[in-house]
């Protein structure tokens, strides 16, 4: 597993933002998160703050967006959250997850209970961004 900063892809990146608690890199039509280690990822300390900055910085709901959650680190997610994503009016056009060695599936499979469209994943990065740039995500 490797991070967007190695590789390059991080020529495409048109902006970062840096938290206490990950990395989330925006790119044309899609955005890429990095999450730190140990993190227990929740919508009121740590989502809502980088769902707002990068909707703002792009101007939508995310509806036009692809997540791609790159997992090089090992952190949990709290997945009911996703529900407080979507009330909050927030929308996602694909969510695809990186899966790394150190990443638990069955954290995936609780995560899909709660997102509204199916999870894609991949092993790679490359093979995520490259499924998004050749347009095999389908318009839900």
């Amino acid at each position: 597993m490797v991070s967007v900063k190695d590789t390059n892809l991080y020529t495409e990146v048109i902006k970062e933002f840096n938290y206490t608690f990950g990395n989330i890199f925006v790119f044309q039509g899609y955005i890429i998160s990095e999450i730190n280690e140990g993190i227990v990822l929740n919508w009121e300390d740590h989502a809502k703050f980088f769902v707002k900055d990068v909707t703002d910085f792009l101007g939508t709901n995310g509806e036009d967006l692809i997540l791609i959650s790159n997992r090089i680190n090992s952190y949990s997610i709290i997945a009911s959250d996703w529900l407080k994503f979507f009330e909050n009016n927030y929308d996602l056009k694909g969510y695809l997850i990186v899966l790394g060695q150190k990443t638990a599936k069955l954290g995936v499979m609780v995560e899909n209970l709660f997102f509204n469209n199916k999870i894609k994943r991949f092993n790679s990065l490359y093979a995520a961004v490259n499924y998004v740039k050749n347009g095999l995500i389908e318009i839900t």
